[in-house]
């Protein structure tokens, strides 16, 4: 379902990144960046959030070392984006991108 990638970092910890449609407006896509200890846990992760048909097949679409730094300085650990590759959109915390799918209203 998603198009991503991972990269393994010298801890052994990984950090994953995914392109998905977005909750609340599934026409659009976001990308999304979790870091895990493994990627099966990445991927637990995006699901215990509710976003279910998560998967990773291959490792088209790694993510850049911008990428990288961005979600190892963010104290969850999962961060995401609107408009991938664009600076000038700022990564947001991922509680943010499940609470508007589920208050429409509110965001």
């Amino acid at each position: 379902m998603a198009d991503g990638g991972f990269v393994r970092l010298l801890d052994g910890s990984v950090v994953v990144a995914l392109s998905l449609p977005r909750p609340d407006a599934p026409a659009r896509s976001v990308r999304v960046l979790v870091h895990a200890v493994n990627r099966p846990r990445a991927l637990t992760r995006l699901r215990n959030l509710g976003l279910r048909a998560v998967y990773l097949r291959g490792n088209a679409a790694p993510p850049t070392p911008d990428e990288v730094s961005a979600v190892l300085h963010h104290p969850e650990g999962i961060v995401w984006r609107a408009t991938p590759g664009d600076a000038a959109d700022p990564w947001q915390p991922m509680t943010r991108l499940v609470h508007a799918a589920r208050h429409p209203r509110a965001a």
